[in-house]
């Protein structure tokens, strides 16, 4: 679209809104997900199908909403992987989101365009959704902070649900002070504990390799300082590739009772990868989901038994750089098994995690993750930016 060299926002209309007269955000430009509703503006989700076939909204969703009354503007609605269900970022109707950090690279998904349009500049800040790692995941690979919630804190009325379980609101920005400006609008007021002890998850490190490691050692030194020692702890004693499959069947389940009824009516068309996840999830077995939420709440109580009420674990972001444009199936679904099985325990435990651009390799940016207790967020914020801004 014009004036959209990084192919960030949505085709159908880069539309601003303009936020209250002042407030703690005043001055600032935001771009919003095209997940979330926005009064007057169409929802697309990433599929022309689902464009044509929804009402324009008539309100705005409350997380948007308290964005404007803190005084920022929108500058336009980006653009996401159909309805959200990939981590790269390339959309097959729309094209691919540049990563103006990592040239000829993939910018993550789902929240794609939010994460081009705040590392091109286009914006101060961004908000998008985080169901398997689409904040986390497109924050490392394009050298942005970025934060998944606590599992509810930050309000998800008035957007199109993917897996309501896992699904959150986060955000997207440029450095650290303004990614905690941004918390202290959208996150209800709590407690901030502190963490006492520092957790280095050696099987998460294990998956991403040793060049990652190497990569992310000074940042993990810098936190190691900080804290005066650290642990290192397995997350997963069984594995954490025993874990990424609970995820994957309980998120199937979700979206399609979120989304079947739909997609039997309407027959949308949906690109290489959502399809197939789609026609997966249609004949998933009952039985399995219910025994992949048993063995969920196993893997809650093992997260906050780790973490206490003072923890803080450490891990890499994702298990490398961004993969090159275009690549083929087969690579693209191996890189993605290998980032859900880092990202999936904060998912599946509901639990903050906040990403920090810490390191480079090969060129590329690369992300360093924390994991605080639940409702730690404000302290994720605000240790991101005394030792990383």
């Amino acid at each position: 679209m014009p004036n959209d060299p990084l192919n960030a926002f949505v085709p159908y209309g880069r539309t601003e809104v303009a936020g209250a007269a002042d407030g703690p955000l005043a001055g600032l430009r935001f771009a919003v997900k095209d997940l979330f509703h926005i009064a007057g503006l169409p929802t697309g989700a990433g599929n022309p199908d689902w464009l044509r076939t929804h009402e324009v909204p008539r309100e705005t969703a409350p997380a948007v909403q308290r964005l404007l009354d803190a005084g920022a503007r929108v500058a336009g609605k980006t653009l996401t992987d159909e309805l959200a269900w990939s981590l790269a970022g390339e959309n097959a109707h729309y094209g691919t989101p540049e990563n103006p950090k990592a040239p000829g690279r993939i910018p993550g998904g789902s929240s794609s365009g939010s994460a081009a349009a705040v590392a091109g500049g286009a914006v101060d800040f961004a908000i998008g959704t985080d169901t398997g790692g689409s904040i986390r995941l497109p924050a490392s690979y394009c050298g942005l902070y970025g934060i998944r919630p606590t599992h509810g804190a930050v309000p998800l009325d008035g957007s199109v649900p993917l897996a309501p379980s896992f699904d959150t609101v986060g955000w997207f920005a440029w450095e650290a002070a303004l990614l905690r400006r941004v918390g202290a609008v959208l996150l209800p007021p709590t407690q901030v504990p502190t963490f006492r002890r520092l957790l280095v998850a050696e099987d998460a490190f294990a998956i991403a390799g040793e060049a990652v490691r190497a990569a992310l050692a000074p940042a993990v030194e810098r936190l190691r300082g900080r804290f005066g020692a650290a642990d290192t702890v397995t997350l997963a004693p069984e594995g954490l590739e025993q874990w990424r499959p609970v995820f994957q069947t309980l998120q199937a389940a979700e979206a399609w009772a979120a989304h079947g009824a739909w997609i039997t009516a309407t027959k949308p068309t949906f690109g290489p990868g959502v399809r197939d996840r789609f026609a997966a999830a249609a004949t998933l077995d009952p039985a399995l989901a219910r025994a992949a939420a048993q063995t969920r709440e196993g893997i809650r109580r093992r997260m906050d038994d780790l973490l206490g009420t003072d923890g803080l674990i450490v891990l890499p972001s994702a298990p490398g750089i961004a993969p090159l444009r275009g690549s083929s199936g087969a690579a693209v679904d191996a890189e993605r098994g290998r980032a859900l099985a880092i990202l999936c325990p904060a998912g599946l435990a509901g639990l903050p995690q906040l990403s920090i651009p810490a390191a480079r390799l090969q060129g590329c940016p690369l992300g360093l993750s924390l994991i605080g207790p639940r409702g730690s967020d404000p302290a994720l914020l605000a240790i991101a930016e005394d030792l990383f801004a």
